[in-house]
């Protein structure tokens, strides 16, 4: 499953990593339970897994680690912000930025801040990390398979560049989208990769930077 932040030009159909303007609305407020926390989210038409949280994040929300010297988190690709609110929430003295490229998934996640009563995230506009000016000391990310490896592998370099010295990048990938091949970037990158857990096919995978 993939995170809603790429704009793809082009094909008939609209998808969440795409931009459409001309998109319909269709707001709906859902009640997500997510390890045994109680949220609401506003979704809507054009951001990804709009009906309920998609099972992939679900085990990446359950196997990630936040360590005591974690200050700063990075949501890469946020959609309606079921990530970065679940970690602000559960970690208050933690700033989350969130970070997505499609308007309406930033527009939904800073509503979504509100309604849970979330006041240590930063919300924001950015392809990639094009906007990103912080180095922090996690980040996270369900990664846009579909937008393809070149993209994948641009967002895994620019994480490595912008986690601190000791920093931990999470993310989580389905084997038969490329998991393997995302493995072998990580340790490239990070020279270290660890599987944290498989899941239904799903891989829950963690790099630290030395």
């Amino acid at each position: 499953m993939i995170s809603g932040f790429f704009a793809v030009k082009g094909g008939p159909m609209s998808h969440y990593f795409q931009e459409d303007k001309n998109l319909n609305h269709d707001i709906r407020k859902k009640e997500i339970i997510i390890n045994e926390t109680r949220f609401e989210f506003f979704t809507d038409r054009g951001v990804f897994s709009k009906e309920n949280l998609d099972f992939g994040t679900r085990q990446l929300l359950k196997h990630i680690d936040v360590g005591l010297d974690t200050k700063t988190i990075i949501d890469m690709g946020c959609g309606y912000g079921p990530i970065g609110i679940y970690l602000a929430k559960r970690y208050p003295d933690v700033h989350v930025f969130m970070y997505d490229i499609n308007q309406r998934a930033v527009e939904l996640a800073m509503k979504n801040s509100k309604l849970n009563q979330i006041n240590n995230t930063t919300i924001s506009k950015s392809y990639l990390f094009d906007q990103v000016t912080e180095q922090v000391d996690l980040i996270i990310s369900n990664p846009p398979i579909r937008a393809g490896k070149e993209v994948v592998f641009k967002l895994y370099e620019q994480s490595y560049e912008h986690l601190l010295s000791g920093g931990s990048f999470y993310c989580v990938i389905q084997k038969k989208q490329g998991a393997p091949s995302t493995y072998a970037k990580l340790e490239q990158l990070f020279s270290n990769c660890v599987i944290v857990a498989k899941e239904k096919g799903y891989w829950i995978l963690l790099a630290k930077k030395g």
